[in-house]
């Protein structure tokens, strides 16, 4: 008993002088990145979230985390003294709204502008200031569609996860009657990705409005959500109660917290949920080394992403193989930028709202499905069985020998079967 307990004080020593060599380091690529955004940028490069302490509500967009994330230490407040973009007329992130989004149309020096990651920016919108999501469109050959289904994809992913897999598999039926959506959302896969956006769950929601339900005119709608798409499924029917017809949710992650919480607080119990301070298992190290600090996910994120077509030749010479699996090229397809904001913006930010939409969708009797694999070790099953609290009617479905991902790909003829059987 003594050994272990000695053990456990040993690994939280070594996770303590571990983060807090990543805090100095994060600290000094601040410096490094501040300069080299200084010189490289043609516009004031966005600042930081370092020495961000607060933002004032007439200053903000309530959906941000801003300074919640990273508390000034003594040695970030010198970093302020040192920094270029540190201004008091600069000290916040530039928001506007996405809808009408006047963007300037390029990629940052360090994110890759090969045509596949910069599509969006030549694109040729009907607007030059309206955005629009990259939308795949199943339409029945008869044209005669009884209902349609939105197709939302988690987090570093796109909408290959539905295409690629479960699109093909679907009955003749279904292919004739029900018109499907497979999005990229905001930030990933070919969908535009705007430097001044910070990725907010309001951002996302009104891309999906204006890129899917005004585009396509849609009175009505079932959803299906994976992962991190599930909090942006149920934001969407609380909105629209009388227009979804089901919500099927897999692997939501929901963690509740205490009324009486502050949502600041909620957020930060949220990103602690989810990527947690550990050094073991290393998914959950990698996960906390890019959600806590965001100069070293930069970093990452420049060699990775910005360098993917190297990485991906790299990958067919030693596989031996001319196609990638979609899930590997999908992993680069977003910035740094976007995704840092995405995760803290949309899967922490809206950690106090989750209990708002679950209550709407209890008073409005929505058909609500939960799908979660049983060896889930990114959201534990215990995220489906808090909703089944929430939501007493919820028909909650646990696939045993599945994780995260092949709750889907490993059963895609029976997981399709069931949206068709959901869709009745």
């Amino acid at each position: 008993m003594g050994s272990n307990n000695k053990q456990s004080r040993l690994v939280e020593l070594g996770s303590m002088i571990i983060f807090t060599i990543l805090d100095i380091v994060d600290s000094i690529l601040c410096i490094v990145y501040a300069y080299i955004d200084h010189f490289l940028e043609t516009d004031t490069p966005s600042p930081c979230y370092c020495l961000q302490t607060s933002v004032s509500d007439s200053d903000s967009d309530s959906d941000s985390l801003y300074g919640r994330i990273r508390k000034p230490n003594s040695f970030r407040k010198l970093v302020g003294f040192i920094n270029p973009n540190n201004n008091n007329s600069n000290n916040r992130i530039l928001h506007k709204s996405i809808r009408n989004h006047d963007s300037t149309k390029r990629t940052c020096w360090s994110d890759c502008s090969c045509a596949s990651c910069a599509a969006w920016i030549h694109n040729n919108y009907n607007d030059a200031h309206r955005l629009r999501l990259h939308v795949v469109v199943q339409q029945p050959e008869e044209k005669k569609v009884i209902e349609n289904v939105i197709f939302l994809h988690g987090f570093m992913s796109s909408s290959s996860f539905w295409t690629e897999t479960i699109f093909s598999h679907f009955s003749d039926h279904t292919k004739n009657k029900y018109r499907l959506f497979g999005v990229d959302l905001l930030g990933f896969g070919k969908s535009p990705k705007p430097r001044e956006c910070l990725y907010t769950l309001e951002d996302h929601l009104e891309m999906i409005e204006e890129s899917i339900i005004f585009s396509f005119k849609l009175n009505s709608f079932h959803l299906v959500a994976h992962s991190m798409g599930s909090i942006l499924a149920l934001a969407l029917a609380a909105k629209y109660p009388d227009s979804v017809r089901s919500i099927t949710l897999i692997a939501p992650p929901y963690f509740p917290t205490c009324d009486k919480e502050e949502e600041e607080e909620a957020s930060l119990f949220m990103l602690r949920k989810v990527a947690s301070k550990k050094l073991w298992p290393p998914l959950v190290f990698g996960t906390s080394l890019m959600s806590w600090y965001e100069h070293l996910g930069r970093t990452v994120c420049f060699f990775i992403c910005k360098y993917h077509r190297i990485w991906e030749f790299l990958l067919k010479l030693l596989t031996r193989t001319r196609d990638l699996h979609f899930l590997i090229m999908d992993s680069t397809k977003h910035t740094h930028h976007s995704a840092w904001h995405t995760m803290h913006n949309v899967i922490c930010g809206s950690a106090k709202k989750m209990e708002e939409y679950l209550a709407t969708l209890q008073k409005a009797r929505l058909k609500v499905i939960v799908i979660h694999g049983e060896e889930d070790q990114i959201v534990p099953i215990e995220c489906s069985y808090n909703i089944k609290i929430k939501i007493p009617d919820a028909d909650i479905r646990i696939i045993p020998n599945t994780n995260h991902i092949t709750v889907v790909l490993a059963q895609i003829k029976d997981f399709t079967q069931q949206l068709e059987l959901i869709w009745m």
